[in-house]
């Protein structure tokens, strides 16, 4: 794994667990979690993991550069995609999606998360 540093970062653990622990809860033990829990948190921990795989796959595949960084443009792109696919159109198209506001500062504080710690040169 020395080769992926960008999966060795401790909020992209942290993040990665955290949404694998959330979705384990979700969908087979079932125990009951805070609704703030259940609304938000795979919202926030979703980006960070999303992005860091998007920066990998771009150091690594069209970059060949371990020092490239996802611009604030594609960042925000990202969010705005998410937000608008996830709480735009989805709800539309699917009866169990809901559209909530909130979840789009959760995808902004994760995006900001993976900014701030994540979206660094060299991993």
């Amino acid at each position: 794994m020395k080769q992926w540093p960008e999966f060795r970062q401790p909020l992209f653990v942290a993040a990665a667990a955290l949404y694998g622990a959330y979705q384990l809860n979700r969908h087979v033990l079932q125990w009951p979690l805070p609704e703030l829990l259940t609304s938000y948190l795979a919202d926030t921990a979703g980006m960070p993991v999303i992005l860091s795989v998007a920066l990998a796959a771009q150091r690594r595949l069209v970059m060949r550069s371990r020092t490239f960084v996802l611009p604030d443009s594609w960042l925000l792109a990202a969010w705005a995609y998410a937000s608008v696919w996830f709480e735009g159109l989805l709800p539309y198209v699917c009866a169990t999606a809901v559209a909530d506001p909130w979840d789009v500062v959760a995808y902004a504080v994760g995006t900001l998360a993976f900014r701030h710690w994540l979206n660094r040169p060299g991993g």
